[in-house]
């Protein structure tokens, strides 16, 4: 049996299996739905390099195996102790990886200064298939053309590389399109990012929630593809085990949905796309997703080292400043109860998904100020799926 939902090889009370760091709030870039609200000038109150230092030696102190501890901003490349920052990670053991902007700083000559002081892996947005669709969406021409050209460094240098694309109303039936790009330039993982309203992302730029459902549906074909999961939409781990229950027993999975019909127009795109390029489906998904949530295995930090479950809950637990990132975690009282699948509210709380999906804990907060209300954006019903013995067999 297929592992469908990866967990994490330590434990996530102890440690974080992800932690972000938003370097700066720095960007050349004016996105429509930026979390950090960027701008082009440096926040005073970040961190200093000796302050982002201590840090790092934070990180090292969680012990093995090692979180994995993203930089990430505004844009990581406005800041000028970055590289410097990477080898000192280097030399702590720490598994690193970078999430710059698309901007004109995405030079080759930076990206192989990322790989050679300590950087494993990077991550790119892109979230138009064209140049016009692209530069709309973050709002300054000539970023698609920077994306795409580090996409292809990235590969090119041995840099391992995520794709990200925040699904919104603007680029929703764009998303074939852009699986075509990954199809034809590699990526280590797809991750489609569910939008959460908070920064300059609107609520009346989200999807509805029937529509989260026909795309993780899609998001499950393109998974025979390409390496896919997907951001604050952690639902899709419930529509992944589903799905390949009703595979495995050879039923026509559509019945036991009642899917919108954006799911028909993405899968129909995706169909020509895979019938022109003659890809060849697998039996089983390329890559599971992990189970982590917000505060539940992972870990924000901000700029001015505030302490958050997700850089989409502006809720702080502490200042690394102040305390230990380790104690932060391990002990404050909203961390533990985040990671308590018991303590969920409403339909989240009678789910029997609970304990491998769990909701977006960032969404719920950003619709309702509860950190644990059910997930607004999810259609399911507790217990309808009928096959909850088989289900059993997976969740155990």
């Amino acid at each position: 049996m297929q592992t469908l939902i990866r967990q994490p090889k330590s434990d996530v009370a102890e440690r974080p299996f992800m932690i972000i760091w938003e370097t700066t709030h720095a960007c050349d870039l004016a996105c429509r739905h930026c979390r950090a609200e960027a701008i082009a000038e440096h926040d005073p109150l970040t961190l200093k390099f000796e302050e982002a230092k201590r840090l790092l030696e934070q990180v090292e102190s969680f012990g093995k195996p090692r979180p994995i501890f993203i930089f990430t901003g505004g844009d990581p490349f406005k800041r000028d102790d970055l590289f410097e920052l990477l080898a000192y990670g280097k030399q702590l053991g720490l598994i690193m990886a970078v999430s710059p902007s698309g901007t004109p700083l995405l030079t080759e000559a930076n990206l192989r200064r990322i790989k050679d002081n300590g950087g494993k892996a990077m991550s790119l947005s892109l979230d138009g298939s064209t140049a016009e669709r692209h530069d709309d969406f973050r709002r300054v021409p000539g970023s698609f053309e920077w994306t795409t050209n580090g996409w292809r460094i990235a590969r090119e240098i041995g840099l391992k590389l995520q794709l990200n694309t925040t699904v919104t109303r603007y680029n929703l039936t764009d998303l074939p399109n852009i699986f075509r790009l990954v199809t034809e330039y590699g990526a280590m993982t797809w991750s489609l990012f569910f939008l959460v309203p908070v920064g300059r992302g609107k609520a009346e730029d989200e999807i509805s929630p029937a529509e989260y459902e026909a795309v993780m549906h899609f998001l499950y074909d393109c998974s025979k593809y390409v390496s896919a999961k997907t951001t604050e939409g952690h639902h899709y781990k419930r529509v992944i085990l589903q799905r390949a229950i009703l595979e495995e027993k050879g039923l026509p999975w559509q019945d036991y949905f009642q899917l919108d019909p954006m799911y028909y127009e993405l899968r129909a795109a995706l169909d020509q796309i895979v019938a022109e390029k003659q890809l060849v489906a697998r039996e089983q998904i390329f890559r599971t997703p992990m189970h982590i949530n917000a505060g539940n295995g992972f870990v924000f930090i901000s700029r001015r080292g505030e302490v958050f479950p997700s850089g989409f809950m502006p809720l702080s637990a502490g200042n690394v400043r102040e305390k230990s990132l380790v104690e932060i975690y391990q002990d404050t009282p909203l961390f533990r109860v985040l990671r308590d699948p018991s303590q969920l509210e409403g339909r989240c709380g009678l789910c029997e998904f609970a304990g491998v999906c769990g909701g977006s804990r960032s969404r719920a907060y950003a619709v309702t100020h509860d950190p644990l209300a059910e997930e607004p954006f999810c259609t399911y019903e507790p217990g309808s799926f009928p096959f909850q013995e088989e289900l059993a067999a997976y969740l155990s």
